[in-house]
């Protein structure tokens, strides 16, 4: 093999590295984006406003509350579960509470069982849409505005669908930098 065949090579295989990193790199946010078009994995949909069509048929709603280690949060659903019916705008809450002596920050990751409702499920306002920040000893409740949209009926897997669970889950985050300064210990320059 000669020099240049060495190089061509070499050129191939740093072409085929770079390649795999990009498509690696770009697979996180193009699968978030698919799952939130399509609702694969149990990703809800989102709304401006409220359902136009409200059917007599209902769905149970069941509401589930889960934390990521270490999470120091307490966090639950208020209520367990509702009865709505397909277009009907339903509103449940959910409590945290920060039992430790310092600010805590959070987000929420939610997902919907079973996957065939995720597309259907739809929330017009939800705490997980931002960060939640929690001073020591503060309880809060959250609200969750959703529907189920009424085009569930229409789906091939959908339409068997009785009961819908909607989970979140506490991931602890870095406090936003305005509460961080806030936290940090301050120091006194005396001349």
């Amino acid at each position: 093999m000669s020099l240049s065949q060495h190089q061509m090579t070499a050129a191939k295989m740093v072409g085929v590295v770079v390649l795999m990193g990009s498509l690696s790199w770009a697979s996180v946010p193009f699968y978030d984006w698919f799952c939130r078009v399509t609702g694969f994995g149990g990703v809800t949909g989102v709304a401006e406003t409220a359902s136009d069509v409200v059917l007599d048929r209902t769905v149970l709603v069941r509401f589930d509350a889960s934390k990521e280690r270490g999470m120091p949060w307490e966090f639950k659903p208020v209520q367990r579960e509702m009865e709505i019916r397909l277009g009907e705008t339903g509103l449940a809450f959910y409590e945290a509470y920060n039992p430790t002596d310092r600010p805590v920050a959070g987000t929420a990751s939610y997902n919907v069982a079973p996957f065939a409702a995720g597309g259907f499920f739809t929330k017009i306002d939800c705490f997980c849409f931002e960060q939640q920040v929690l001073q020591p000893g503060e309880r809060v409740t959250m609200p969750v505005t959703f529907y189920v949209d009424p085009e569930l009926i229409e789906d091939a897997e959908g339409k068997y669908v009785n009961a819908i669970t909607l989970s979140y889950t506490f991931h602890e985050t870095e406090l936003p930098e305005e509460v961080a300064s806030l936290d940090a210990p301050q120091t006194v320059v005396q001349n």
